[in-house]
């Protein structure tokens, strides 16, 4: 069944890589219309991984729709496009057809006339985009209006229509942080009571940022969102160990860049800043070390908007591997 061109999706899709950085963006193909929303710096992109994304603190979460404007040429291409997609597809249903034929109607011939292409330096169409990976979701049906004209000036009639506040948001989605895995002293294998240093250090733990812009429709804003580490969480995979500190919450070190402390030559008796002390081997197999990040999220936008967004997390499990301490026989 064909759907009706009301509706645009965002994609992941279209990136390219820039060093440590990726560029993405919305494209059209055929009768879609994709977000035109452009995104850069520690963002997700074509054949990237997304596992490393950031998960909201609490019930949060970036919107799965908006709104954005299109010129009355793009849209016009847009309905046509998608209208001779729909009536000229073998096995095509009735009311498919039906359907869409009265949509573009709408918008050619009746309430509007050729898609207000003769108006078209007065003002812009303004259409609802929905995260293509949310469109089901409830949340992405509350963009439910249909196209409409906004003219130079004004303001468009609907909560949700894009601004800078709205672009962090969505950067907020894109943001691509680094690996993990923390380095652990001894790193191969641990003795039981044995206390482990764990530590994170700048090279791989440092802030990441993403921007997003928007510069259509006589509409040119952007934001971009930070994300900066402040803490690890510790969790050792088994209620038989100790960590230190006892909460398990390593804060980030003065420095500003780095958590915990490495593990040096003649610190044997001293007790970790961060770490974990295993009470029991971990026989033939392992137990998994959960370190999870908690990020800082703030932004900025045009027009000297900004502010702070719910706080991440993203971690991972390591596999440890604990022995018992061989006694000597003499």
């Amino acid at each position: 069944m064909a759907l009706i061109p009301a509706i645009a999706y965002a994609e992941r899709g279209g990136g390219r890589s820039q060093g440590d950085s990726t560029e993405t963006s919305g494209t059209q193909s055929g009768r879609s219309i994709a977000s035109t929303v452009r995104y850069t710096g520690s963002t997700v992109g074509r054949g990237d991984s997304a596992s490393r994304s950031l998960k909201p603190a609490g019930n949060w979460s970036p919107p799965a729709c908006w709104y954005e404007p299109r010129s009355a040429e793009e849209f016009s291409e847009y309905v046509e496009a998608a209208y001779s997609e729909t009536v000229n597809t073998p096995g095509q249903h009735g009311y498919a057809k039906t359907t869409v034929g009265e949509f573009r109607d709408r918008y050619k011939d009746s309430e509007y006339e050729n898609y207000n292409l003769e108006k078209a330096d007065e003002g812009y169409w303004w259409v609802a985009v929905r995260d293509k990976d949310r469109w089901m979701e409830p949340e992405a049906q509350v963009c439910d209006m249909p196209p409409f004209w906004v003219e130079n000036g004004d303001a468009p009639p609907v909560e949700n229509a894009i601004t800078p506040q709205i672009l962090a948001e969505l950067a907020y989605n894109r943001v691509q942080l680094p690996p993990t895995e923390v380095a652990l002293a001894p790193d191969a294998a641990t003795k039981v009571n044995l206390p482990t240093w764990v530590w994170l250090d700048e090279a791989t733990f440092k802030e990441v940022s993403v921007t997003a812009s928007l510069d259509v429709g006589g509409l040119d804003i952007q934001a971009t969102t930070t994300a900066k580490p402040v803490s690890l969480k510790l969790e050792p995979g088994t209620a038989d160990a100790e960590t230190y500190p006892s909460s398990g919450e390593c804060t980030i070190n003065t420095d500003g860049v780095s958590i915990g402390e490495p593990y040096a030559d003649g610190k044997a008796d001293e007790t970790p800043p961060c770490g974990v002390r295993y009470l029991r081997s971990s026989g033939e197999g392992t137990f998994k070390l959960q370190a999870t990040i908690t990020w800082d999220i703030t932004w900025e936008g045009t027009g000297g908007t900004g502010g702070d967004l719910p706080d991440g997390t993203f971690g991972n499990d390591q596999a440890v591997t604990v022995q018992e301490i061989q006694a000597v026989n003499r």
